[in-house]
């Protein structure tokens, strides 16, 4: 049986490794696909190939989508705050929304989407595509230094929590949370939450992946994971994956090999978070 859809995520080319968290395309089957798309922090750019480009702003809850049998996607996922370092407008114009990137852009959207539909692969899709937001770079917002730091201190697994991170950038909280507004999207607090849903996801889909090519092992359950994500709780947990995915974990997780409900391989983007939980040292998201 032909697969109902095909995920690949990989690291962005390295002149975008600062703005760029993961590149991915997918590939739908012979069947209509329910995509839901969670919170990540940041905003997506998404190319469907044979369509025009559109872009999905920073989420607060879930989106779902459904995505036409033969769809191939192409797509960027930012880190957050770095998204107006190219499209050149504040991500707090984006919040929960999905436009079409000639909203933004005009005609130059058009002229993308055209060059993406005449690409012969995928690869060369994502080729042109990192190619014209490395062109972009010198035309969009300038990236805020302080948001980039606050987003580093608000990673899993660090020390400390908002209330702290005001005094530690040397700025007010309400100064703070004003300019992650805007070049986030959402406040500190919401950020927090965000990213560590991210790090439960990185965790949970790690642990499956080890217990399913070594011995079984890897962790207790959803209790185990919730404590080692920094949850109060399982009761946490659950609440929030509802809050982040319209689902209980259990359903979200699917089968219980730690990968989301569609099946998804996040290697690439879950990997800063895993990394900050080894380390100790929160890299940016």
């Amino acid at each position: 049986m032909a697969p109902a859809q095909s995920y690949v995520e990989r690291l962005p080319v390295a002149p975008l490794a600062d703005l760029v968290r993961t590149v991915w395309v997918q590939r739908v089957g012979e069947d209509p696909y329910v995509q839901r798309n969670v919170p990540t922090g940041g905003v997506e750019l998404q190319c469907p190939v044979g369509s025009l480009p559109r872009l999905v702003g920073p989420l607060t809850g879930p989106s779902v989508d459904v995505l036409a049998p033969g769809t191939t996607v192409v797509g960027v996922r930012f880190r957050p705050g770095a998204a107006g370092a190219v499209l050149g407008l504040p991500a707090s114009e984006l919040v929960d929304l999905t436009v079409g990137l000639d909203e933004i852009w005009g005609p130059e959207a058009a002229v993308l989407g055209e060059l993406i539909g005449g690409a012969r692969s995928a690869d060369m899709v994502l080729r042109l595509l990192q190619e014209h937001l490395i062109g972009r770079r010198g035309d969009g917002i300038r990236r805020d230094p302080l948001v980039s730091e606050a987003v580093r201190w608000l990673m899993p697994w660090r020390a400390g929590g908002v209330r702290s991170l005001s005094s530690r950038l040397a700025i007010s909280p309400s100064q703070l949370r004003r300019r992650c507004l805007t070049a986030v999207g959402i406040g500190p607090k919401a950020l927090q939450r965000t990213l560590r849903f991210q790090g439960f996801l990185a965790l949970a889909q790690s642990t499956g992946m080890r217990s399913r090519s070594q011995d079984g092992g890897g962790g207790g359950g959803l209790a185990w994971l919730a404590a080692q994500a920094g949850y109060a709780d399982h009761a946490h947990l659950s609440r929030e994956c509802v809050r982040m995915t319209g689902l209980a974990p259990r359903a979200f997780l699917g089968d219980g090999t730690g990968l989301c409900d569609c099946g998804h391989d996040h290697a690439a983007s879950f990997r800063p978070f895993l990394r900050g939980r080894r380390s100790g040292v929160g890299p940016s998201a």
